[in-house]
């Protein structure tokens, strides 16, 4: 082990976390639970003074838990000057995608200009952004040593992609960490860092291994939900449960993982990964198909649903535009109040062009939120029995299924929820 892998396996020292929000600020949590002094930095001064304030914006960190963070080892600013302090640095920034599905890098760029002001001899630098391989060699080596430090010797540099499911009991510190070096001697160095951090540390040859298992893990499940969906259209026009269906499969004790239908695909990693991938491979002259008409199987969901939310409406005599739809959870999934990148949202959009009457019910996304997207927010308690019908978009465990269907003279169930639960009814009718 050399010298400065040793100091991070041994010493207590100082991380900087680059930007507090869904993976930042849970890293950093994590790291200041575990002993370690963190500074964590955020370009939002609103934010910074939000979480000084004890007040976490993300689900995953409850306010407690930032405060007890506070209180052993974490210092929030907005000062980048405050990371010269640090030992280690770890971006943890958004990627999204530009207008023409591109990778929208500037995030990454500007949190990598913060590390190029701010590096100092001994200082590991890890981005953990989900991005294209090839990103960690191509923009983080040259930032740190445009100024005259030595890669290996003065700075090292690698790749931890971010594993964070939003709303799940287990937390930052328990799930497996892939770590990617851009050498041997950076690995260490890495590799040693993290295993402070998380309980398990996978260390893989390289930063571009790294940076592509996590593109690898949400194409994996980008197309098996793909897979299930077009499966779900085509077993509705052959009259077949779909739900039954994928029990009867998930039975087979080998060889099988269960993926179930829904209304399209959102968050923050499954809907954009698979084309940061992509986007890769067009520069590399390689074509991605599977990726691609993933894509498309997935981004026309909204469109089916709709579909199917027009027949149902139609064998009751009535219209789209006109009827009064409910809208039953806006989040991307269940038991979180997030909506990026929502097909619930899609959905409705798509009905509310139709001339459809919109309402949501979704108790943990909020009243709020609801009003920002244009809709107007219902509450549980209130009257429901002048809707046409209800769309479950996402299952959220707060919601009462059975005195829904009761409410309402039709329920189009988006998830297997009704089935999932054993409520029966006539007015309830699967995806």
């Amino acid at each position: 082990m050399s010298e400065r892998a040793r100091y991070f396996a041994e010493e207590t020292w100082t991380g900087g976390v680059i930007g507090l929000g869904y993976v930042g600020l849970p890293l950093a949590v994590t790291m200041a639970h575990r002993g370690l002094e963190v500074i964590g930095f955020d370009v939002s001064p609103s934010r910074v003074e939000q979480l000084n304030a004890g007040i976490s914006p993300v689900e995953d960190v409850t306010d407690a838990e930032l405060a007890a963070a506070l209180g052993s080892g974490l210092s929030i600013t907005a000062d980048p000057q405050r990371l010269t302090a640090a030992d280690a640095l770890f971006v943890c920034v958004p990627s999204p995608l530009g207008r023409h599905r591109e990778p929208d890098l500037s995030y990454i760029e500007a949190a990598v200009a913060t590390v190029a002001a701010v590096v100092r001899p001994g200082m590991l630098v890890s981005l953990e952004s989900t991005t294209y391989p090839g990103t960690t060699e191509d923009l983080v080596i040259p930032a740190v040593t445009n100024g005259g430090l030595v890669l290996d010797e003065d700075v090292f540099v690698a790749f931890s992609p971010e594993r964070v499911n939003p709303g799940a009991e287990v937390k930052t510190g328990q799930i497996p960490k892939v770590v990617g070096g851009v050498s041997p001697a950076s690995a260490a160095v890495a590799r040693a860092a993290y295993a402070r951090i998380v309980d398990t540390v996978h260390p893989v040859t390289s930063a571009r291994v790294a940076e592509m298992s996590k593109l690898l893990e949400n194409t994996y499940r980008a197309v098996n939900i793909a897979l299930i969906n077009e499966m779900a259209q085509l077993a509705h026009q052959l009259d077949i449960d779909i739900w039954e269906v994928v029990e009867a499969a998930a039975t087979k004790p080998f060889g099988f993982q269960a993926f179930y239908p829904g209304p399209g695909v959102g968050g923050h990693c499954i809907p954009l990964d698979p084309q940061f991938l992509a986007w890769r491979a067009r520069e590399a002259n390689v074509a991605t198909r599977f990726i691609d008409l993933a894509e498309q199987v997935n981004k026309e969901m909204p469109a089916y649903t709709v579909r199917r939310i027009a027949d149902l409406l139609n064998e009751r005599r009535s219209p789209v535009a006109g009827s009064r739809i409910l809208g039953v959870g806006i989040a991307y999934k269940p038991n979180i109040a997030d909506d990026r990148e929502s097909a619930s949202l899609d959905v409705l959009r798509l009905l509310a062009r139709r001339g459809a009457e919109i309402a949501v019910l979704d108790p943990v996304v909020g009243a709020d939120r609801i009003a920002s997207h244009g809709f107007t927010p219902v509450e549980a308690g209130d009257d429901l029995t002048e809707f046409d019908i209800a769309v479950l978009l996402t299952d959220h465990d707060a919601l009462d299924l059975e005195a829904l269907a009761k409410s309402v003279p039709l329920v189009l169930d988006t998830r297997g929820a009704y089935r999932r639960h054993g409520i029966t009814g006539d007015a309830i009718v699967a995806l």
